[in-house]
């Protein structure tokens, strides 16, 4: 029996009407100190696990390249160690506000989001803002990082009181587990803006899926090449 594989999202956001909320950016802010690995340890409504961020600079100047990695949730349903790659861009349209930027994952067919550091010391904790316009509507989502997988319960609370003065209500917050996160994989599944073809999935979703096991659904939209990692030792091209 052959399984089909789905390239999702967990939700991570909540909806509200009207505009995006003006939210206070991290002032003097440093993007050279603030590149590298963040772990998620709180964020708005999502069932992530294992989720971290690893930003890096892009050729481009005032252009930022973040990775999103976590363990995908419907893998996770059926106990396969995974991990999850979703690949997006970070721009800074004015240089005078560079913790105010636009985030654009290849999956998300409503375009850009605004990305704001609210609040980082670089080496330990930051806070990210996240808002979407949508019509007549918008979506958000908070996140609290740390560049360990457990973050000091001082720094949470400081957090979480900024984000109280932008309307973030902190019981829309869920914990993500950073403690029993595999380093080794059995599936790694990769998604980024110059990969990715709908109209390829099948051919590649199906080997991958035989490889998988039942029970597993994978969907796919967008973007150019998609490729499935399986213990490492091969890898399933959906590029046409």
């Amino acid at each position: 029996m052959m399984a089909s594989v789905m390239v999702t999202r967990v939700t991570g956001h909540t909806y509200h009407l009207g505009d995006c909320p003006i939210v206070e950016p991290q002032s003097g802010f440093e993007m050279s100190r603030f590149l590298g690995m963040w772990y998620v340890v709180q964020k708005t409504s999502t069932g992530s696990r294992c989720l971290y961020y690893n930003i890096t600079q892009s050729p481009e100047p005032y252009e930022y390249t973040i990775e999103q990695v976590s363990e995908h949730p419907a893998l996770g349903v059926v106990s396969v160690d995974n991990k999850y790659h979703y690949t997006g861009t970070l721009k800074v349209p004015q240089k005078d506000t560079p913790a105010r930027m636009t985030v654009k994952f290849p999956l998300n067919p409503i375009g850009k989001s605004s990305f704001v550091v609210f609040i980082t010391d670089y080496d330990t904790y930051a806070g990210i803002y996240t808002c979407q316009e949508l019509p007549a509507s918008n979506r958000r989502s908070a996140s609290i990082l740390s560049r360990k997988p457990i973050l000091d319960k001082q720094y949470i609370d400081k957090i979480r009181l900024r984000m109280s003065g932008f309307g973030v209500n902190p019981y829309d917050l869920s914990l993500i587990d950073q403690s029993k996160c595999p380093k080794e994989t059995n599936i790694d599944l990769g998604i980024d803006p110059d990969t990715f073809s709908a109209s390829n999935i099948a051919a590649g979703v199906r080997k991958a899926g035989e490889k998988i096991g039942d029970g597993i659904e994978v969907v796919a939209a967008g973007g150019k090449r998609v490729y499935d990692s399986v213990n490492k030792d091969s890898e399933v091209e959906l590029l046409k």
